[in-house]
């Protein structure tokens, strides 16, 4: 007879094993079940982990090749050993996979690898790497198995010459061409680490403008830097096909009426995600699937249309970020042990790590101007931090956007060092409905590049920063 368990969760990526987690700190008994005997999902094995490890090393590769002689560093051979770099990042990967499953072990967490199908509600079958099936029993089935990356027709993955992020995040050498198809948060980081280690990039975009979503002025201005970094953008742009001829990947295109063909020795294809709900079963159960986005519906509990089955992280609607499935994570455990759990939708950072960092909360300027409400924007460049300067990294703007009646914080957005970092004082301001006023009033450490926030969120207020001369 199978075992029964309080909560079976399908998918041990940052939604899943969050849950799974939480929940048994809450006193359940829970199983995980995984496609891989890794845990941590794609984000930790092919996703967020593996390509930050990357972007770290290319970044400090592009240090000390371009910028160590303005500080008085005199390196005259730096030479790239990719290998000893890719080992790294799966160094990183495994110790952090490692302790994830120290964790499992701590907290009474059983691990199940292999392919879940949820037969009904309550029962789970999961067919295991030795071809054998378990039947496995539980009060509760969460469903958190993330997202693949979303394919283009004329583009079909082979793995070799057109590939997808996770081939990207382990080329065996650097491209000497790489077109990247999409100019997203994945696009320009993978485009990034690429180009930092020697390899020339293009980007095409179908839409007329990078980081769609995005404020429209920073995105603006993380165009004109990446341009400067040798990254070429070819914007409203759209792919027709590719064909591999030699080793090479021709790819046409046709802008504004007119083809063209661009050739390369990889294609990143990097045009979004797609949830993962083939093979579990949903549409027999009955569970309901949108059929334009092909997301799960569920309430406010997390509670698909099938009782008893829950689903969290890019399943549902809403960001695909890792950190947003982590707090579904928490919040759908603590409502099942009878715990108010907790999610704000409006105050979800999303942070791009290319370099500059791109970060950003809240609404967007034109997100802003859409509700007709009055406005006030704040602006603070770095090249007036004193921290930035000396770092040598004054590229970059904060800014903050309040509403002029009541001075309530809208949006942050942050192009510049560390925004990645520096966006977690915003994200709080806004979870407590604080005011530009607020954040320009907390006394923020001498030199440090949060000084700028706080310049930016002065202006937004008063129409004057401290460090910069505002003419208004």
């Amino acid at each position: 007879m199978p075992e029964c368990y309080d909560l079976i969760v399908i998918g041990a990526g940052p939604g899943g094993y969050v849950a799974a987690i939480r929940a048994a700190q809450l006193g359940k008994k829970v199983v995980c079940i995984d496609k891989r005997a890794a845990l941590g999902g794609t984000c930790l094995n092919i996703g967020c982990i593996p390509s930050k490890a990357l972007l770290d090393s290319s970044e400090l590769y592009s240090v000390a090749r371009n910028r160590f002689a303005r500080h008085g560093i005199q390196a005259k051979e730096v030479n790239l050993d990719l290998p000893t770099m890719l080992k790294r990042k799966d160094g990183v990967v495994k110790s952090l996979v490692d302790g994830l499953a120290y964790l499992f072990q701590k907290n009474g967490i059983q691990i199940v690898t292999g392919l879940a199908k949820v037969e009904a509600p309550g029962r789970v079958a999961v067919k295991k790497p030795d071809g054998t099936t378990i039947h496995l029993e539980g009060d509760a089935i969460l469903l958190a198995t993330g997202s693949e990356p979303a394919a283009v027709p004329t583009l079909p993955y082979d793995g070799t010459n057109i590939v997808s992020s996770t081939e990207a995040l382990a080329f065996d050498k650097v491209p000497a061409q790489l077109i990247v198809v999409g100019a997203g948060y994945i696009g320009l980081e993978l485009g990034s680490v690429w180009a930092r280690l020697g390899a020339k990039v293009t980007v095409l975009e179908l839409l007329p403008r990078i980081l769609p979503g995005m404020d429209t002025e920073i995105a603006t201005l993380v165009q004109k830097s990446l341009t400067r970094q040798g990254m070429k953008f070819h914007l409203e742009t759209k792919v027709l096909d590719a064909t591999v001829q030699g080793g090479q990947v021709v790819v046409r295109t046709q802008h504004q009426g007119q083809n063209s063909e661009f050739q390369g020795d990889k294609v990143l294809v990097a045009v979004g995600r797609k949830p993962c709900t083939a093979g579990l079963g949903l549409t027999e159960l009955g569970v309901t699937i949108k059929e334009r986005t092909g997301r799960v519906q569920v309430d406010e509990a997390y509670q698909t249309t099938v009782p008893g089955i829950y689903a969290i992280g890019d399943l549902i609607d809403g960001p695909m970020l890792a950190h947003k499935a982590h707090e579904e994570g928490i919040a759908f455990a603590e409502k099942l042990a009878g715990k108010a759990g907790h999610v704000n939708y409006g105050a979800i950072p999303g942070v791009v790590y290319i370099w500059p960092e791109v970060a950003t909360v809240g609404l967007t300027e034109e997100q802003v101007k859409e509700t007709g409400k009055p406005y006030r924007v704040g602006r603070f460049p770095f090249q007036a931090s004193g921290r930035a300067i000396a770092m040598d990294e004054t590229e970059g703007i904060a800014k903050v956007i309040a509403d002029q009646a009541t001075d309530r914080l809208l949006g942050v957005h942050i192009f510049g060092p560390r925004a990645s970092d520096l966006i977690a004082e915003a994200v709080m301001a806004i979870e407590f409905s604080a005011s530009a006023e607020d954040i320009a009033r907390i006394c923020h450490a001498h030199p440090t590049l949060s000084e700028g926030l706080a310049d930016a969120a002065r202006a937004a207020y008063s129409g004057k920063a401290i460090n910069v001369y505002l003419d208004r």
